[in-house]
């Protein structure tokens, strides 16, 4: 055995070149401006040629690399400088949305050249909400007719559902709403959208990303009131946005409301207290006295747990709402309360199935508390009652409406004989 040490191998040999897929290509957007800005001097102000000529580019452009440089020279004319002004040593040309005509037209023109171009290259959506959230941050650096114009724009690509309202969040920006910037560019925006849908297609799509309940913060701290909110909007010919925004106030006032109501239930709180508070609320908040009577309803059928048993639920509630019959009776002074109270009865009823034979034990026990009167059930039994349930519940006051009439009938006939 050979006492030497054995060498360790080493590598040798040729050195490989590394692909060219492998090698890191640096980030220069230069040349694809040159390329975009050219393109868009050859085709000037005929946007169907520029759809033409972007769908083209495409192909040969790597747009997904520099789709934030495609749409800087798309809106402004060249790339955007943090804040908004335009890089000073980059071609640009004279053909975008900021040098074209300020009319709703010309911008559903452009908005059009955006729809082809994303519907063409669908990697670009994300890229281009990304810019518009960008350029919301930018608006202090815009003229007052860009800032018009990428409203309008913006507007119709809400209302074709091209971007998402997630969008809005930059509006929020702290400088710009203090500067009365966000609420300017709001105006234009949702006229331009209003223009193409109504409050009614528009309330749900700010619903669905958490913006009904926000629109407030368009205006400062000091500003933020509804009558502020509805004057500008009212003002700026926007009413069904600012009637829109009132009744997201109300709505809002009223979960506040219900959640208060329902923690003094479960605190047990004395009922002359609960009607004082439910009292001093309605007029604060201009809540009616059959909203009111709703409210309470639902708060107090949602603070017990209820049994299963359908024999057994109709005593629990009996006994459970004996306890707040005053407070149902300090806000049934309307006949139309009265009736708004019997018809949540009876949605809740048939809605909830082991009170469906509860009813009419519900609406004896309200009539003898004087929560109630004869009219009001009459009035219901005859011709104001839901179709839920219908039959089951006509049925169970058959008997009861029966001894009301004859009860009314034997009133009149006293009087009458005193008479």
């Amino acid at each position: 055995m050979s006492n030497q040490r054995q060498q360790k191998p080493t590598l040798t040999g040729q050195r490989f070149k590394t692909r060219k897929r492998d090698e890191k290509e640096r980030f220069d957007p230069t040349q694809f401006q040159e390329s975009i800005v050219q393109g868009l001097n050859q085709t000037g102000t005929d946007l169907e040629a520029v759809a033409k000529f972007l769908d083209a580019s495409g192909a040969k452009l790597d747009y997904r690399r520099y789709a934030e440089t495609l749409f800087d020279i798309l809106v402004a004319g060249g790339m955007l400088a943090p804040g908004g002004t335009l890089a000073d040593d980059m071609t640009r040309t004279e053909f975008c949305l900021f040098t074209a005509q300020e009319d709703l037209e010309t911008m559903q023109a452009y908005a059009q050249v955006f729809n082809k171009l994303i519907r063409r290259y669908k990697y670009l959506e994300k890229g281009f909400e990304e810019e518009i959230k960008k350029l919301l941050l930018f608006l202090k650096g815009f003229t007052e007719s860009e800032r018009n114009k990428l409203a309008m724009l913006t507007g119709i690509l809400l209302a074709n559902g091209n971007i998402s309202a997630s969008i809005l969040n930059s509006l929020f920006n702290e400088n710009l709403v203090k500067e009365g910037v966000s609420a300017a560019f709001a105006v234009k925006l949702f006229k331009s959208w209003l223009n193409e849908r109504d409050i009614n297609s528009v309330a749900p799509i700010l619903r669905k990303v958490g913006l009904d309940n926000r629109l407030m913060e368009l205006f400062p701290a000091n500003k933020r009131s509804c009558e502020h909110f509805s004057k500008y909007f009212t003002d700026a010919g926007l009413k069904e946005l600012s009637d829109f925004a009132r009744n997201q106030e109300s709505i809002g006032a009223r979960k506040e409301l219900q959640k208060e109501l329902q923690e003094l239930m479960s605190h047990g709180e004395p009922i002359k207290d609960i009607i004082v508070y439910s009292k001093e609320e309605m007029k604060k908040s201009s809540i009616s006295e059959q909203t009111m009577i709703g409210i309470l309803w639902s708060c107090i059928m949602s603070s017990v747990e209820w049994n299963k048993k359908e024999e057994l639920v109709t005593e629990q509630a009996i006994r459970h709402l004996k306890q707040y019959s005053l407070l149902l009776k300090a806000f049934t002074s309307q006949g139309l309360s009265e009736l708004t109270l019997l018809l949540r009865i009876q949605e809740y009823c048939y809605d909830n199935i082991h009170f469906m034979k509860t009813f009419q034990k519900i609406v004896v026990l309200l009539y003898k508390a004087d929560v109630l009167n004869e009219e009001a059930i009459l009035k219901w039994y005859n011709e104001a009652h839901l179709a839920k349930g219908k039959s089951m519940f006509l049925e169970q006051m058959k008997k009861f409406v029966e001894w009301l009439k004859s009860a009314e009938e034997e009133s009149e006939s006293e009087e009458e004989a005193e008479d």
